[in-house]
């Protein structure tokens, strides 16, 4: 008996030591791997990039290495651009993005959202060459189990320098309302509700719901053609706390708001949405008629409404909110939004810029 724990004890003695010069092989080559290609690298994050979603959606993101912490922003398929509720590289090299969103667990007799949760979604990233490829992962609405979208982005170069608008070229015209019927547009999902009319030279978008029916999905209507840099001019009639949105190139939304006498912020009327605040207030009562004067040149937006300039020469950086499409050299269509409220339009007029 007595041997037999000697010998059992030296075996045990040996394989410890086999154990612990294998794990040191084991860290020294992975030392040497992480020392020649660091998985913790934020630099290969860092700027912004335009997302395409699984399903066809547009996103964008922006890195940014702050003092001692990484930042961002994120534009998610709609809504504005908010800042991450947090951002960080996991130990594999990948970047983790989170955001907190609002989910109403039930509603009052009115259907006010009430009993409030707070639901944490994330974004797991990685680089692939020169783009980035990751999920989207967010808790199933029952609570078991985690829905997932996968995406794809790409690196966005810095606007160029502001255009020189005194020497812009204009093409012929283009009347994208005749005033008569919706020759020339058409819903960008056919399976939508139009809710899109042409009544005396008046197009009206009502996107109605029935009280006690299940909701109706009202589409948004795009034109036929696309279009580079361009001036275009319109007149829109926005009810009392209704509202719309004027796409160009089908992806950065000038807001039509019914803000008059509102403080001036992002998501107020001739703003690009959650992207460029207005200079100065110019908006006029709801219930009448309003002209905006939009050109898009180079990436830059100016905006001049009923007569004032708000929004002048400046650069956008992204899509907004409802994009159609990412890629900001592209051409696009002009699209209207019709699943927010009624609003009126008349006098749809594109003049293209030539290069």
């Amino acid at each position: 008996m007595k041997y037999a724990l000697i010998l059992f004890a030296t075996v045990l003695i040996s394989l410890s030591i086999i154990s612990c010069k294998d794990t040191t092989k084991s860290g020294t080559e992975t030392e040497t791997q992480t020392a020649a290609t660091p998985k913790t690298d934020i630099s290969n994050f860092l700027g912004q990039w335009t997302i395409d979603i699984e399903g066809g959606k547009v996103g964008w993101l922006e890195v940014r290495q702050e003092k001692d912490y990484i930042d961002g922003d994120l534009m998610w398929i709609g809504g504005s651009v908010s800042p991450v509720a947090d951002m960080f590289m996991d130990n594999d090299g990948h970047l983790v993005v989170t955001r907190v969103d609002n989910r109403p667990r039930k509603e009052d007799q009115k259907d006010n959202p009430e009993n409030n949760r707070q639901i944490t979604n994330w974004l797991k990233i990685s680089k692939q060459g020169d783009k980035i490829v990751g999920y989207f992962y967010r808790p199933s609405r029952n609570g078991i189990g985690i829905d997932s979208t996968s995406f794809s982005g790409t690196k966005l170069s810095p606007p160029p320098p502001a255009p020189d608008l005194t020497s812009l070229k204009f093409g012929t015209p283009i009347t994208l309302f005749n005033g008569k019927d919706l020759t020339g547009w058409r819903l960008i999902d056919e399976k939508d509700k139009n809710g899109f009319s042409v009544k005396d030279g008046i197009l009206t978008t009502d996107p109605a719901q029935v009280e006690g029916q299940p909701h109706i999905s009202y589409g948004n209507l795009r034109t036929d053609k696309e279009f580079n840099d361009f001036n275009l001019k319109l007149e829109v009639n926005v009810p009392a706390g209704s509202n719309s949105g004027v796409y160009l190139r089908g992806m950065y939304e000038v807001q039509v708001f019914d803000s008059y006498k509102k403080p001036l912020d992002s998501h107020n009327m001739g703003a690009v949405y959650s992207r460029i605040t207005p200079s100065v207030n110019a908006e006029k009562p709801a219930g009448t008629w309003q002209s905006l004067d939009i050109t898009l040149c180079d990436r830059h937006v100016t905006v001049i409404l009923n007569g004032t300039k708000i929004i002048d020469n400046k650069p956008v950086y992204g899509p907004t909110g409802g994009a159609m499409q990412s890629d900001v050299n592209a051409p696009g269509p002009i699209y209207l939004q019709g699943d927010h409220g009624k609003v009126e339009y008349r006098n749809i007029v594109l003049t293209p810029i030539e290069k």
